[in-house]
């Protein structure tokens, strides 16, 4: 009979596994709430690894929820299309036959790609926009910004329904206006809102950043929302993190946990979040 040598990259891959435990054991059939975008979306490379880390966090009894971006690829479908488009303060103007492009891209093309990686991990994923099955109604947002959306009413039944059939659902943020019209929804906003009404443990983030930052550069891993109401006043939170740190107040408020903002650049980012003591970004969430 050969010998087998312990290998030390086996001794540490199974103090991981063994530290995990308490992590596993915490987030058993808690509700998780990612938005996806940036870097997890760059290839399909990137889109296998965060299937795969998905598929795993339903393994061992998370229930996933993924609500997905995708406005690099409706800005390639529009330029395809010679369709042009107007933006107020910053913001684009989605008026009907944009939308039109921006529901056929979300729905179609990149809800189908995030479902298929993840089923060809093992996992069984459905795709769904909130027009289906009542799970989001929208009130307009502004009428200078055409068909956008805010969210109104999300009805979680179906979404509850798919968990007991260990079913991740994949959800393109659109939504139905008060007529039935197609709404465009903030990614971020939306990923709020479902968490919200589900009452998530945790939101995650998925961003191109590292996490919120103080006035020197530097990676918070930890904040409160008091924290995150002084470095927005003095203008360390500015731009772009202004509305995902609001997302996450929002959320917080409304009985999530806690909520991340994650580095999804960052190898097998959710992971490292949920089953270890390290993360990789800043959570927020309200003082002890």
């Amino acid at each position: 009979m050969r010998k087998q040598d312990m290998n030390r990259d086996w001794i540490a891959t199974a103090a991981t596994l063994s530290a995990a435990l308490p992590y596993l054991q915490r987030y058993n059939d808690a509700i998780v709430v990612i938005k996806l975008g940036g870097h997890a979306m760059s290839s399909d490379e990137a889109m296998e690894n965060f299937a795969r880390d998905v598929v795993l966090m339903q393994q061992v009894g998370v229930n996933p929820v993924i609500v997905h971006g995708g406005g690099p690829m409706i800005n390639e479908m529009l330029e395809k299309l010679d369709i042009k488009s107007d933006f107020v303060n910053g913001k684009r103007v989605t008026d009907r036959a944009t939308v039109e492009v921006v529901e056929m891209v979300l729905s179609g093309r990149v809800n189908k790609w995030i479902v298929n990686a993840i089923n060809r991990q093992g996992g069984r994923a459905v795709g769904l926009s909130g027009k289906d099955a009542n799970l989001m109604t929208c009130d307009q947002d502004a009428p200078e910004l055409g068909l956008v959306g805010t969210p109104a009413e999300i009805d979680t039944k179906v979404l509850k329904t798919l968990f007991e059939a260990n079913t991740i659902p994949v959800i393109a943020p659109l939504g139905a206006g008060r007529d039935g019209e197609t709404l465009n929804v903030n990614g971020d906003t939306a990923a709020g809102a479902y968490a919200s009404a589900l009452n998530a443990d945790r939101l995650l983030l998925l961003t191109d950043v590292s996490g919120v930052k103080d006035g020197g550069g530097n990676v918070l891993t930890e904040l409160t929302p008091e924290q995150i109401a002084d470095l927005t006043a003095s203008g360390v939170i500015a731009g772009g993190m202004i509305p995902k740190t609001q997302t996450c107040l929002d959320a917080i408020s409304d009985g999530v946990r806690a909520a991340v903002i994650l580095d999804g650049r960052a190898p097998n980012a959710c992971l490292l979040e949920l089953f270890t003591e390290h993360g990789a970004g800043s959570i927020i969430r309200a003082a002890k």
